[in-house]
């Protein structure tokens, strides 16, 4: 069993005023009420209530560690690839490059390789940029980097380029029914 991410306001989730739109919005974007929706069925309540809108897409790992105020590997990339054709989403630490070689020995296939953004959206719903390990239209095959569990809380994309949601590494595993695993090449 994963230990859930507490309800907003008792993580260390940096200052909330930073470049914060909305926690919640009757406008919010379908992308992230999809996210908030599937995190709630997951009973990942303290994530979906986390979920924050930013002033600015962050679309690197930087970029969002950085609105967030936390070290670049604690931000979870949610990295889509096709496995010999079928879907694979790949949520490493961003403080690393998942390695496509150890990732098709990973699920045992022949050849692992980015998708282009149409694939990404068509099994997603959702842009790169902002693809959450969640809500999407059908379950798809994850890969969750070990290295992510060095970290208390870890940030995800919650639907949409602007979006993040705090999580845990346990939490990503049971949500995603993902494998945890080394996604990284030789460091």
């Amino acid at each position: 069993m994963f230990k859930p991410v507490p309800e907003q306001g008792s993580l260390p989730l940096g200052r909330p005023s930073r470049g914060v739109i909305a926690y919640v919005s009757d406008q919010e974007h379908p992308g992230v009420s999809t996210v908030r929706g599937a995190l709630q069925a997951a009973g990942a309540t303290g994530a979906a209530a986390g979920i924050r809108v930013l002033d600015d897409a962050v679309r690197t790992a930087a970029a969002a560690a950085d609105a967030v105020e936390v070290p670049v590997g604690a931000i979870a990339n949610s990295l889509f690839f096709l496995a010999d054709g079928q879907p694979l989403l790949v949520l490493t630490s961003g403080a690393h490059r998942a390695d496509t070689k150890r990732l098709a020995e990973l699920v045992g296939v022949r050849k692992v390789s980015r998708a282009d953004p149409d694939s990404v959206r068509t099994h997603t719903g959702q842009v790169i940029g902002g693809v959450s390990p969640v809500g999407h239209p059908e379950k798809i095959r994850t890969l969750v980097d070990v290295h992510l569990a060095e970290y208390d809380v870890v940030w995800a994309a919650a639907g949409h380029p602007n979006a993040v949601y705090p999580t845990t590494f346990a939490e990503l595993v049971a949500v995603t029914g993902g494998t945890p695993a080394t996604v990284a090449g030789e460091q």
